[in-house]
């Protein structure tokens, strides 16, 4: 990718990092979320990939929301890597379903070098341009996958593989949960990125995980640092294998 338009410099941020995430990023990572700017920027000229392009809109609303998905991971007083969502595994599989211009997956990729990142998106045009970025950010942990959720999530490769699957801005909750599940081991964890969470959505999702083999396990309420947004993230653990034509109701 060459470059093409004048970018600018990404804020740093530092404070709020620690303040809200209990984590900074390295000189290393922030250069990486530079060059990641950068190449989203040049990517936009061709293809529809965000409308957030200003520098603090781009750090709130891509990097930040991002990484506050998987805060505990992020939380470096875990030194023996028991962060209470996930057992202590060397390298999770970790799916990010409908990556889009790549997010949550590659800000994820570039801070847990030790997850193993599959952006997965129906766009072969998107991921050919994730390629591209993915390469040039010399990041080893992350690939791509076309194809469409409800149908890969099916098949022997890809069905319950996944320690990890991160899901955000595709539908409702329930059909988040219903791509998302599929793809993980029993024991494994569902994180869904949304905006605004009532309990009418919470019931008509929980009266449906149980033929999906889910529960929910935690609803994580927060605001965003700069516009005070308000978003949660839902945990989903998978707590049953689901045969076809089977339900299995699980236990509130």
């Amino acid at each position: 990718m060459s470059n093409q338009i004048e970018i600018p410099k990404l804020p740093e941020m530092m404070e709020l990092w620690q303040e809200t995430l209990n984590w900074q990023p390295s000189n290393w990572e922030l250069s990486k979320f530079q060059l990641l700017y950068e190449l989203i920027c040049q990517g936009n000229q061709q293809l529809n990939l965000t409308r957030i392009t200003e520098p603090t809109d781009f750090w709130e609303k891509h990097l930040w929301d991002s990484l506050r998905g998987i805060a505990p991971f992020l939380d470096k007083t875990k030194s023996d890597g028991r962060t209470g969502i996930l057992p202590v595994i060397a390298n999770p599989k970790v799916i990010d379903i409908g990556t889009g211009a790549g997010f949550p997956g590659v800000p994820i990729a570039i801070t847990q070098p030790n997850f193993q990142v599959t952006l997965l998106d129906s766009t072969r045009k998107k991921l050919t341009f994730l390629e591209s970025l993915i390469a040039e950010l010399e990041i080893k942990n992350a690939t791509t996958l076309t194809g469409r959720a409800e149908e890969l999530g099916k098949q022997s490769q890809y069905k319950e593989v996944y320690d990890l699957a991160l899901i955000r801005a595709v539908g409702s909750a329930l059909v988040c949960a219903e791509y998302a599940l599929p793809f993980l081991k029993v024991g494994g964890l569902a994180i869904l990125y949304r905006g605004n969470w009532t309990e009418e959505e919470q019931a008509d999702l929980r009266s449906t995980l149980g033929s999906l083999g889910g529960a929910i396990e935690a609803i994580d309420p927060f605001t965003t640092p700069i516009s005070n947004s308000i978003r949660h993230c839902l945990h989903l653990r998978k707590v049953a294998v689901i045969e076809p034509n089977k339900k299995i109701k699980i236990k509130k």
